[in-house]
């Protein structure tokens, strides 16, 4: 049995609580629209709260570990972002449900990185891709489950428990936690307070103001000053890094060449894929007149397909390399998010999940593969200021993924006056768009060197098979 197991299962715990979280608020959204009486395109914001609030407290995740323990902010962690969803659960207004979204972001924020933190630092390097991959199974229950549960009850029961369903799970991670973590402990640095303000408004005022160009939403030009203010303190914060003792975000940490791979052509590849959670359900349901059960029911095949990928990256990573896995998947990626656009109302079920059941195995592949590459060439002592960063980046990049989703059918809808927003000729190239911002990740691949990561894939093969017994 693997030495990190059950801080793994433990971690898995609070993934999958958060994954379950997001695939289900995703399937639901037409049906939290009609409720609250608002625009299914309106409640982007629901979605695009949480990621802002992600980005926002993520950067301060690393710190709190080292000072406080992560056992201690872990707990915590869980604590509030099971507040958070008995929040989502009685809110009555969109605004409400916003808020209440950003609690259970900040919930979030400490949650997964500080879990992954603990995880990265209870492995050998060489165990890392067996280990993330490992950690994954479990929580990818949550996006298997999370269509078809959320549809289930928002069809047959009221989309009000899909947040409550949290509450007995984020006991249990809490229960675990305190029996099997130890309160793992860093070096205390000083808080970056200045570049905490800097980075949290830019990215909240950047975000928002992206999200926030919508019908029934405030206005166009309040969403350009607001995406500017937000570059203007990010470009501020760039300024402050280069200068500061202790960066909230090291900057430097991007000279590394397979962490700079990871962060920057991880984020072209997450803003197109992180455009499905919105898009998919939303053109079954809207374009295609499916129940949210119905829809459910066809899209968590992806979430199979990621899952059998698992056992079987570190021997695909040992077999071709970082490099290799990294620009082919990009590619075949992209075909994949690109084609679901060509789907109509007529397109067989069969077909439909074949697709996304492939396009599943693909996606999981590449997340695994950025995921392990980018703690390649990271010693300990940078292993928090990594994990922040990254998760930052992971959190913008999906968060910047649901807002040009949007932004693309909007887009269409005015070159095309005779179509609603959510006709499905705008669902079509909304689909190739963001499927060309995914493959344009690869040209940031291709600059790895050939060997990039080998060391992690050395010995992973042993650990592939403590997994998966006769190579199953």
């Amino acid at each position: 049995m693997p030495s990190y197991l059950i801080t793994a299962l433990t971690v898995a715990c609070a993934l999958f609580m958060e994954n379950l979280d997001s695939t289900v608020i995703a399937t639901s959204l037409p049906a939290i629209a009609k409720d609250l009486h608002e625009d299914p395109i309106s409640l982007k914001l629901a979605l695009t709260s949480y990621l802002v609030s992600l980005a926002i407290f993520i950067p301060a995740s690393g710190w709190a570990a080292d000072r406080f323990g992560a056992r201690t902010i872990f707990r915590a962690a869980i604590l509030v972002f099971t507040l958070g969803s008995i929040s989502c659960g009685i809110a009555g207004t969109l605004l409400g449900l916003v808020c209440s979204r950003v609690i259970q972001g900040l919930g979030g924020a400490m949650m997964v990185p500080v879990g992954r933190l603990l995880l990265l630092r209870s492995v050998e390097r060489s165990e890392l891709v067996s280990a993330l991959s490992f950690l994954t199974v479990p929580a990818l229950l949550g996006p298997m489950t999370g269509p078809l549960l959320g549809g289930f009850i928002t069809t047959y029961f009221h989309w009000r428990w899909i947040f409550w369903i949290n509450v007995p799970v984020g006991a249990i991670g809490i229960i675990i936690a305190t029996l099997f973590l130890d309160d793992i402990k860093g070096e205390a640095l000083p808080f970056d307070v200045s570049g905490f303000l800097l980075c949290g408004l830019g990215l909240a005022f950047l975000l928002f103001g992206l999200g926030g160009v919508g019908r029934g939403l405030i206005p166009w030009h309040a969403a350009i000053v607001l995406a500017a203010f937000g570059i203007l303190a990010l470009a501020a914060y760039v300024l402050h890094a280069r200068g500061a003792v202790f960066p909230l975000l090291d900057l430097k940490l991007l000279s590394i060449k397979t962490f700079r791979a990871s962060v920057v052509g991880g984020s072209l590849f997450r803003i197109g894929i992180g455009s499905i959670p919105f898009l998919l359900p939303l053109m079954l349901q809207t374009g295609f007149g499916l129940s949210a059960f119905q829809s459910g029911s066809i899209t968590f095949i992806a979430s199979v397909g990621a899952m059998a990928m698992k056992a079987t990256a570190p021997r695909i990573l040992r077999l071709f390399g970082f490099r290799r896995v990294l620009v082919f998947n990009a590619m075949l990626s992209a075909a994949f998010l690109g084609c679901y656009g060509f789907f109509t109302p007529s397109t067989p079920v069969a077909v439909m999940m074949s697709l996304l059941l492939a396009g599943g195995f693909v996606r999981s592949l590449e997340f695994t593969s950025l995921n392990a590459i980018a703690y390649a060439e990271i010693d300990s002592a940078k292993m928090s200021a990594a994990v922040s960063f990254a998760s930052v980046a992971q959190q913008l990049s999906l968060s910047l993924g649901v807002a040009a989703g949007a932004g693309a059918l909007q887009g269409f809808a005015l070159f095309s006056p005779g179509l609603a927003v959510l006709a499905l000729e705008n669902f079509k190239w909304a689909f190739v768009v963001m499927a060309a911002v995914s493959l344009s990740a690869a040209f940031a691949f291709f600059r790895l060197p050939a060997d990039a990561g080998s060391e992690l894939t050395r010995r992973s093969g042993k650990a592939v098979e403590e997994i998966s017994p006769a190579g199953q």
